[in-house]
């Protein structure tokens, strides 16, 4: 059997990001809407004739630990499939790791989206629910087919619970990744510590936050439990919010656990103006309009 597939595996940035004590099972809650953004890495899918199954992950840009999220996926694909070959892939990364953008998750949900269409058998639902959860939280996201299309969804649980709805068009999106790499495990040691046995929360309810998303944007009020511990250990997010707030964004917040940080502007204008100036301080900044 031969095949090559290409696909994409766009980012997600956190418009808010409520995070719960730890649960019996170990993992938090989260409340959060995680919007698409047009951000991708490109993974390149082809047959291996390797013997036993097999998932070669060539990345362009650092070495993947042997338990990457792409090697989880596959495995997790084949137990529940009984799909056989040997795979090669070629990651071509552009989602900096360790930015709160996703970009693992959505590199794993490429991957089971491209063996779907080479094993040729469409999975269910609660069949990609069962691989996001052998291979991470925000996997599931990117496997929601509902939440790709409209590009928006209010995540909650550990990630599992997602209700799409439609990305605003008439917003744009400065992202700043700062040279510093926040893993998802330091920080949420940090919030732990940060919030210590006060779990208290003085930001939107889950009910209200397609509401808040719909509102004017210079009105938000979405918080991120992550942001004031992750300014503090490094204080490069700080000044890269700093800088998108000079530059006139009328919402600023760090997305995810960090260390990306994301500017939303209303005007196209303001935008383009904003990135002129912010690209010759910030050497991986990125402007892109909602979608």
């Amino acid at each position: 059997m031969s095949f090559n597939v290409r696909v994409e595996a766009p980012a997600k940035i956190n418009i808010g990001l409520r995070v719960l004590p730890s649960r019996k099972d170990g993992y938090h809650g989260i409340e959060s809407v995680f919007q698409r953004i047009p951000f991708y890495d490109i993974l390149t899918i082809s047959y291996s004739s390797v013997i036993g199954r097999k998932c070669i992950v060539d990345c362009n840009k650092m070495l993947l630990p042997e338990n990457n999220t792409v090697a989880l996926a596959y495995k997790a694909f084949c137990e529940l499939t009984g799909f056989s070959d040997s795979v090669y892939v070629h990651l071509e990364k552009h989602i900096p790791a360790g930015a709160g953008l996703g970009g693992g998750s959505s590199d794993a949900a490429a991957l089971v989206n491209a063996l779907e269409q080479v094993h040729g058998e469409i999975l269910t639902n609660v069949q990609r629910k069962a691989i996001a959860a052998a291979v991470g939280s925000d996997v599931f996201f990117f496997l929601d087919k509902d939440a790709m299309n409209q590009g928006c969804a209010v995540v909650s649980g550990r990630g599992e619970e997602l209700n799409a709805f439609s990305a605003r068009k008439d917003i744009f999106f400065i992202l700043i990744c700062p040279d510093v790499h926040s893993s998802t495990k330091e920080a949420y040691q940090l919030v732990d510590a940060w919030y210590g046995s006060e779990w208290k929360w003085s930001g939107l309810q889950l009910a209200s936050l397609v509401e808040e998303y719909v509102s004017c944007v210079k009105n938000w009020r979405f918080i991120n439990s992550f942001e004031e511990p992750l300014k503090v250990r490094y204080p490069e997010i700080g000044t890269a919010i700093k800088d998108l707030q000079h530059a006139g964004a009328a919402f600023v917040q760090m997305s995810g656990s960090g260390s990306s940080v994301y500017g939303v502007f209303d005007l196209s204008a303001k935008a383009d103006e904003a990135f002129l100036m912010l690209c010759k301080k910030w050497k991986h900044c990125y402007l892109f309009a909602s979608s």
